[in-house]
């Protein structure tokens, strides 16, 4: 027996094996989750005719990607904004601790107006640059105005032609503050006061930064996901994964003995490479998302027994363990790398024609099929070459082999 190669199959395997059991729970549990794992807000938003805007594609795709400025700036883990169908706009919100405030931000048309005495609109939220919340030298929270070249030019003239009188700052036809203008204010910066706190005057802000909704919204259907019930969801798809991967490796270890304990051991650190390089995407975990984990395990064994069973019969006709290996392994790559492409390629169409979940998916699919097929060659071929080579056993029958035909020495 060759203790140098026992020793570095018996090392390697304990590394991962141990990786698994230290890291595999803050791994996973530092992966973002979706809306049906951790709980949240489900909205339906509809855009609808009015006798000033009525709707079309482009304001309906518009309004898609201002609800998007609004919402990634609220911060919110993950968001998913898509359009569905002609008119409406799904909105999910992983995590939302109120989501009252949030749906609030979501249809309003944060239609920004100043007017002077007469009614009449000089400037609208089209003439701004920037909008942030400050808290002013009264200690109040106001948010601050900055105003592109134009809109300055507009609003200096605005305020030396209104010396004396107020002009109303509007939104969405509620006056916020009607200031009189002491003099002309020529630096291309405004405030707007009357917000009761930091995280009013923060909201407001980023409405008008990120501009007025082209058309009507209106909110159709408003559902909370609880987090009992993303927990249940989670809960039963780990229990689902759990019980999967024991199947794979009682049918591995039963059918294939120490290929298939090789095979299970490169499934492990395959697992922990996955949970890896989603973590490093950023990518969010959702039901299909595990769907798809499961999926690439159960085609990272597939082409395992593919291998095995190349190797077995390779070792019928006569050749040692270690021919008979490296046959099974090179006769068996063709096969595998076809049927993994395929795969890639269905993944592929996926992502591109389909939306939310099913991109999930198709992504965590992806990703699996790729490192299912380092695990399954590389890693799998690795050890088990190790392990043949220590000379542990000579006899097939540990492999998996029952009645060879005969073995050279």
């Amino acid at each position: 027996m060759r203790w140098n190669e026992l020793g570095k199959f018996l090392i390697i395997s304990l590394a991962i094996i141990g990786g698994f059991c230290v890291y595999i729970s803050p791994l996973s549990n530092s992966i973002k989750q979706g809306l049906d794992l951790q709980g949240g807000t489900h909205v339906v938003l509809q855009a609808v005719d009015t006798p000033e805007l009525k709707v079309d594609d482009d304001a309906v795709n518009r309004s898609v990607k201002i609800i998007e400025r609004r919402v990634n700036e609220l911060g919110l883990t993950e968001p998913v904004i898509q359009r569905q169908g002609k008119d409406r706009i799904i909105v999910e919100l992983p995590g939302v601790k109120d989501p009252d405030k949030a749906i609030a931000m979501l249809g309003r048309t944060a239609l920004l107006e100043f007017k002077d005495v007469s009614g009449k609109t000089v400037l609208t939220g089209k003439d701004l640059k920037d909008a942030k919340a400050q808290i002013s030298q009264g200690n109040q929270s106001v948010v601050g105005l900055e105003f592109s070249d134009e809109g300055g030019k507009k609003f200096a003239d605005l305020t030396a032609r209104n010396i004396g009188k107020p002009i109303a700052i509007v939104l969405d036809g509620e006056v916020l503050t009607n200031p009189v203008v002491q003099e002309a204010i020529t630096g291309g910066r405004a405030q707007i006061s009357g917000s009761r706190t930091m995280e009013e005057a923060e909201h407001l802000a980023i409405l008008l930064r990120s501009g007025s909704l082209p058309v009507k919204i209106e909110v159709m259907e408003n559902r909370t996901v609880g987090p009992t019930l993303g927990q249940d969801s989670k809960e039963k798809s780990i229990k689902a994964f759990g019980i999967g991967v024991i199947g794979v490796f009682v049918f591995m270890i039963l059918f294939y003995r120490l290929s298939g304990i090789v095979a299970c051991i490169a499934l492990l650190l395959y697992v922990m490479m996955l949970l890896l390089v989603m973590r490093y995407l950023n990518a969010t975990l959702t039901l299909p998302g595990i769907a798809g984990i499961i999926l690439s395990i159960g085609m990272a064994v597939d082409a395992n027994v593919l291998i095995f069973e190349r190797f077995k019969e390779e070792i019928r006709n006569g050749k040692t363990l270690r021919s008979a290996m490296d046959a099974g392994f090179n006769r068996a790559f063709v096969t595998i790398f076809d049927s993994n492409v395929t795969t890639l390629m269905a993944a592929v169409i996926l992502f591109y024609l389909g939306t939310g979940p099913i991109k999930g998916f198709a992504v965590t699919l992806a990703i699996g099929v790729i490192l299912s097929m380092f695990s399954a060659i590389t890693v799998t071929k690795f050890l088990l070459r190790f392990l043949i080579s220590s000379s542990f056993t000579k006899n097939p029958a540990f492999f998996g082999v029952s009645a060879p035909k005969e073995v050279n020495k």
